[in-house]
């Protein structure tokens, strides 16, 4: 227990110092990593139908 509880507040002093350093880097990063995200999505999105070109009718 006191193990993690060490890791944790490690970890929280981490992120803060960053984040404190470095907000204006990633905040800038911000509209990159949107775009970014919309071809990743496009392409993880078609794997739940039959994709391309293997489309069936039923009538």
């Amino acid at each position: 227990m006191r193990f993690w509880s060490v890791v944790t507040i490690g970890l929280a002093a981490m992120i803060f110092l960053l984040w404190e350093e470095h907000r204006l880097h990633l905040l800038g990063a911000l509209p990159w990593l949107i775009l970014l995200a919309c071809p990743l999505l496009h392409v993880f999105m078609h794997g739940g139908h039959a994709g391309h070109g293997k489309e069936t009718h039923h009538d």
